[in-house]
């Protein structure tokens, strides 16, 4: 008798009976979208998977920069990574606010969160100086620029100002690979935002999607092999293991799951969203499946 295998998960759940591979996927009314709340995030999307019990592996150890590393979805990128076996180096004003995630943390959240292969760096990613010592060990692979923060507190262009420092010192390392988080109703997805979120977007929010308008404009113009990601309504759920790259309105995601994204964007040489600004959400959608069987691991380690 064949062995049936529960394969672990990336964006959607997948079993694995032979040489067939079989998709688990709900469906969810979009009436439902109607109803949610959307202020400052939406709702966590009603599903009824279980989470993975440890953010997935790569394929390769790896070497990746986080900018804006004690942020919510920023410090999920640093976990997982090191808990793939990745090395991480980060840059946050204040490394003593990084802590275990909550998403993917578990009892552990909350915890200041250390690990042997982990250097944090304090200072300002609109410092060319500071952002140079991010480089300064050599060998990084990639770079998550994941930056937020209150306008009143880091200014009205931190976004584009301090990602034009890091594509910058990036071009100067020799390093191509970069996923940029923004958000959900930036450049040409504005119709995909929900319709309390776009009136947010023209009010209280309109100096900080200026910026980010312009942050997306200084990603493409720089000549790497970039991915724009933009979220639907954040959460800090724990991770569902789906992630729906979005024609349409975008649902919830967790911060958990956009962070895994992130770092496939880095860490898969072959990444179908290069030089593409995919919206993606855990509701509707088409999925990507990243192969994680030996047969596509051989070779690679």
């Amino acid at each position: 008798m064949q062995e049936l295998a529960l394969m672990e998960l990336t964006y959607v759940h997948a079993l694995f009976l032979g040489n067939s591979r079989i998709l688990i996927t709900m469906r969810i009314d979009p009436l439902y979208l109607l109803l949610l709340p959307f202020a400052a995030a939406f709702s966590p999307a009603p599903f009824g998977f279980s989470p993975p019990s440890a953010p997935s592996s790569t394929s390769l150890d790896a070497k990746i920069a986080v900018f804006g590393a004690s942020g919510l979805t920023a410090s999920e990128c640093v976990y997982q990574a090191l808990k793939n076996g990745d090395s991480v180096v980060g840059l946050t004003r204040n490394p003593s606010n990084l802590v275990v995630p909550k998403g993917s943390g578990g009892s552990s959240a909350g915890s200041p969160l250390s690990d042997p292969n982990l250097t944090m760096i304090g200072g300002s990613v609109t410092s060319a100086g500071d952002v140079k010592k991010v480089f300064e060990g050599g060998d990084v692979d990639g770079c998550v620029i994941a930056l937020g923060g209150k306008t009143s507190d880091v200014g009205k262009t931190m976004l584009q100002d301090g990602t034009k420092v890091v594509l910058d010192a990036m071009r100067e390392a020799g390093v191509k690979r970069v996923a940029v988080v923004t958000s959900i109703g930036a450049g040409d997805s504005k119709d995909q935002a929900p319709f309390f979120f776009k009136i947010l977007m023209s009010t209280v929010m309109s100096s900080i999607f200026k910026d980010k308008n312009a942050q997306e404009a200084v990603v493409e113009a720089s000549g790497l092999e970039w991915c724009i990601v933009r979220p639907g309504g954040l959460t800090v759920e724990p991770p569902t293991g789906v992630i729906n790259v979005i024609e349409g309105e975008a649902g919830s995601i967790t911060r958990a799951d956009v962070a895994q994204f992130c770092l496939d964007a880095i860490t898969v040489p072959d990444f179908p969203y290069i030089g593409k600004r995919p919206c993606i959400s855990s509701v509707g959608g088409t999925s990507w499946v990243k192969d994680r069987s030996a047969a596509a691991r051989e070779g690679m380690e």
